[in-house]
This record gives structure tokens, C-alpha cells and sequence, in this order.
């Protein structure tokens, strides 16, 4: 049964303060905490210690809002701290733009009885209550909005149990997925990131009984994390060193490598440093890689294969989700079947191609720069947790395509250049099979990448990956016009793939 109600214990004002910042990074737009307790009990402080977590600036002016009634802060999203103890009436919620403040941030209900019926029902109740010297706090509520502060208490007890329990919180980045990241800091100690994994939720059947996930190979749980992470750390690649685990929950305490990436202020690549990433790579697909890993004692993380059917099924989402919005109506079983065709033609191409342990997500997002290192050592690779056994081509097809920054041609180019370069210094190399290869998996990768961004705006509610759209349709006609890929460039010029399309 899930549980309805949390209670923590608050010794101090800082321990309000930090569990401030652990419902700040909890709560998410449309959220609403109703805050109650008597006066002096700390709602005041809770709400500060939120809304700076939230703004990432301990030093913002946060004043009570008992005069104003509501007081508003541009953070990460919008956030509205109000207080109704002199409000006059229910209808007075409309002049405050109560509703609006709902529907587009965070709100924080100070005398929340005040609201009466305009407090929506799926509110969590905060109450604080004396308790000693110090208070304690009841959470209760019920949904997914419940469910998120009870993680992210759990994080906070995972934080004491490495000794960093009285770590400042701070909210680093989010993905495509259900992970986050946070950054942590301790007094006299680096800053550390904080792995938020929750085992993946697998979904419905799509094909022959299966899940997508299932079927494309999605890791199942932080557990691929920590095996990949051993095995390019044993091989002498820059990934975290992690310092605490706890598999069950989904929770990595691990390095802070450095905030410095692959592009410039502008997110434009920067040359030198693609180039150094693409003789990693080169480096890391001379090597051999074990297919079995262990995570832990007793754990052993088995690395998939990047088999036919994942290929597929991936590419499958470019007529699953991209060609229903660009055309207004589903696609038709000639259309699927057809598609399915030329691509199972296509990937027959590749079936002997040489195998390496694919990072699957190769690209600037998680490539750090660390200029004061030497040599492949200036690299540090993040977010490899689906790696699979697959075409030692993908990897390379996701930088120098990189799906979230423009990589202009000339650049591309001398990045596919510096990769061959170094692969030949190494030893024979059966370079014109690898550049096929490399147009087919860019091709794979790019047509998989329309379908996602389109399935992220439509399913998940966020448009923002839609301005990428134009930039994956130029790499697929930039892998499409190897000449083995002619019959596949003629199908998508003839179904209108490449066009400039508005959505």
C-alpha cells in the first residue's frame, strides 16, 4: 500500500532549512503545499528555504507576503508563496490570480483553510508542530505528488547514511527519462552529484507481448550504471568514481567531473574537442569489453545486444509518432510494412559489422571537458547506462551528428577523420565497410531521434525538444546520401521524411 503521510523530525532550523531543499526538489508545476502550523512554528522558514533552493540563491530577498498576500519568484519554474491569513473572502483568490498561479508554478499555502473550496484537492498538507527544541513536520497527500517528496526523503536518509546528510541540495539537470540529477555540497568537501534512478516503470506491450523498453534494451535499473562505470573506469576511461550505492532505491552518490563540456557559450561545437572525442572513442573500440559485469557482490549486469529487433524498434518511432503529426493521421499498415522492409534490407547490411560496447548516447550532453588533464584523460563520459554490445559506428554517428547541437560539415567531417586516423594508427581497419556503417547507424540513430522528440512534445508535455526537428532532418540527408543507402533515401524523399515540416 502506498503511504499517505510522512513525518520528519526538524531538531534545528537548519534541519528545517534542508528539508526546505527537500521538497524543493520534489515539487514540480501544479504542485500546491499547503503549509499549517501555529505562529513561530517555521512555515516562514520552510517556505525561504524552498524558494532559495528552488532560485539556487541562498542570498535572495524572500519577504513575507502577509501584507501582499502573494509574493512571486522566477526559479526554475514559477513559484507563488501565499499567505490568506487577511484575506476577506473565497472570491478575493481571483484578484490574486490564485488559479493561474496553480496552473503554471508551485504554490505555497500559508492559513490554507482561508481558500476553502478554491484549494484543490490534490494538495499536500504540510504541518509543522513544536516538538522540544525543535518541530515536527507531517507530509500527507496522496498521488504522484506524494510519492515524489517520499523520495526525496529517502534521498536525504541516503545522504546520511554516506555521512552526507547535512549536504546543501541542488537540482543539476533532469533527461528524456525518469532520472535526475542533483548537485550536493558539504562543507570542506568537493561538490558530488547525486544519481536519482528510479527502476524503469516498463510500460504496456508494443510487439509480441513486450514493452518498448523491453524490446530496445532500456536499462532496468541503476545497477547498468554501476557496471559500465567499473568497466571504463578498469579500462582506464574517465567515468565517476562512485562513493555510495544503493541499488534498491536507485541512488548514486558519485564525482562531480566538471561543468565544462564539448561546446562553446553559444552551443556550438568546439573543434578540438569533438576531435578529442572522436580518438576516445577510437581508442575505446580497439579494446575488448565483457559482455557479463558485476555491480555489486552477487549483481551481475548482463550488457544487451544491439540485436535486430531493438534497431527496429526504435526506428519504428519515426512512423509511430513523427509521421502522425506531420501528416494529421495515423499511419497506414502499407506504409508501416514497407518501412519495416527497406530498413530490415538495409540493417542486412551490417549484420558481421565489428561489435564494441556502444555508449548509445555518445554526444555533448554527456561529454565533460577537463582542460587541465592530458592526453584521453581530458575526457569525462556520463550517462552510458544503456550501453550495449553493438556497431562500433553508432557512437561516432552520435557526436559528429549530435542530436542537441548543430555540428556544421566541415566539423562532422574532421571528426570522422580524426576517428579513422587513429583507427588506422592502430592496426588494419576495414575503413570503407566502417563509413557505410557509419551512414546506416546515423540514419538508425536520426530517424529513431525525430519519432522521440515528437513523441516528448506530444506524450510528455514538452514542446521544447521540437526546435531540434530541423537539425535531425539535415543529418538524415547527410547519412542518407552514402550510395548503399539509396533505396532508403528514395523511399524517405519519396514519403516526404526529409521536408521541412511545422508542427
Amino acid at each position: 500500500m502506498e503511504a499517505s503521510a510522512f513525518e520528519v523530525v526538524l531538531e534545528d532550523e537548519a534541519a528545517t532549512r534542508r528539508f526546505g531543499e527537500d521538497l524543493a526538489m520534489a515539487v514540480r508545476p501544479g504542485d500546491v503545499l499547503a503549509l499549517q502550523g501555529d505562529l513561530g512554528a517555521g512555515k516562514s522558514t520552510l517556505a525561504r528555504a524552498l524558494i532559495r533552493a528552488l532560485a539556487d540563491d541562498e542570498a535572495l530577498e524572500v519577504p513575507s507576503p502577509t501584507f501582499t498576500l502573494v509574493q512571486s519568484y522566477e526559479t526554475r519554474f514559477p513559484v507563488h508563496h501565499f499567505d490568506l491569513y487577511r484575506l476577506g473572502a473565497e472570491d478575493e483568490l481571483d484578484e490574486l490570480g490564485f488559479e493561474e498561479a496553480i496552473a503554471e508554478g508551485v504554490a505555497l499555502v500559508e492559513w490554507p483553510e482561508r481558500a476553502g473550496s478554491r484549494l484543490p484537492g490534490t494538495a499536500l498538507s504540510v504541518e509543522l508542530v513544536h516538538e522540544g527544541e525543535g518541530r515536527r513536520a507531517r507530509i500527507s497527500g496522496s498521488g504522484e505528488a506524494l510519492a515524489r517528496v517520499g523520495r526525496s526523503l529517502a534521498m536525504r536518509a541516503f545522504l546520511a547514511s554516506a555521512g552526507w546528510g547535512n549536504a546543501q541540495r541542488r537540482h543539476l539537470t533532469g533527461d528524456a527519462s525518469a532520472r535526475s540529477y542533483e548537485t550536493v555540497r558539504l562543507e570542506g568537501e568537493p561538490k558530488r552529484i547525486v544519481m536519482n534512478s528510479p527502476p524503469l516503470v516498463m510500460g504496456p506491450p508494443v510487439r509480441d507481448g513486450k514493452p518498448y523498453a523491453e524490446i530496445a534494451h532500456t536499462s532496468k535499473t541503476i545497477s547498468a550504471f554501476v557496471a559500465i562505470d567499473r568497466a571504463l573506469r578498469e579500462a582506464g576511461i574517465c567515468a565517476p568514481e562512485i562513493y555510495a550505492q544503493d541499488l534498491d532505491n536507485g541512488f548514486l552518490l558519485i564525482e562531480h567531473l566538471g561543468s565544462t563540456g564539448v561546446l562553446d557559450d553559444a552551443r556550438n561545437p568546439i573543434r578540438e574537442r569533438y576531435l578529442a572525442a572522436a580518438e576516445l572513442l577510437a581508442d575505446m573500440h580497439g579494446r575488448q569489453w565483457p559482455s557479463r559485469i558485476e555491480a555489486a557482490p552477487g549483481v551481475i549486469h548482463e550488457v544487451p545486444p544491439f540485436d535486430r529487433e531493438a534497431m527496429l524498434i526504435e526506428v519504428d518511432l519515426l512512423v509511430d509518432w513523427y509521421v502522425p503529426a506531420v501528416t494529421g493521421q495515423p499511419a497506414d499498415d502499407s506504409l508501416r510494412a514497407r518501412y519495416r522492409q527497406e530498413w530490415n534490407d538495409t540493417l542486412d547490411r551490417i549484420d558481421d559489422f565489428e561489435p564494441t560496447l556502444m555508449q548509445r548516447d555518445y554526444h555533448s550532453p554527456n561529454l565533460i571537458w577537463r582542460a587541465e588533464r592530458s592526453g584521453h584523460d581530458r575526457l569525462g563520459v556520463i550517462d552510458f547506462q544503456d550501453a550495449l554490445i553493438g556497431p562500433t559506428a553508432y557512437d561516432l554517428a552520435s557526436l559528429a551528428m549530435d542530436a542537441r547541437a548543430t555540428v556544421p560539415r566541415d566539423v562532422e567531417q574532421a571528426t570522422v577523420d580524426a576517428y579513422l586516423a587513429a583507427r588506422r594508427a592502430a592496426g588494419p581497419f576495414d575503413e570503407a565497410a566502417f563509413l557505410e556503417a557509419y551512414a546506416l547507424m546515423a540514419a538508425q540513430r536520426n530517424s529513431k531521434i525525430l519519432g522521440i522528440f515528437v513523441r516528448l512534445h506530444r506524450r510528455d508535455g514538452k514542446p521544447g525538444y521540437l526546435k531540434h526537428l530541423p537539425r535531425i532532418r539535415d543529418y538524415l540527408r547527410r547519412a542518407l546520401a552514402h550510395p548503399a543507402l539509396a533505396s532508403l533515401r528514395a523511399f524517405y524523399e519519396e514519403q516526404g521524411f526529409l521536408e521541412e515540416r511545422e508542427l
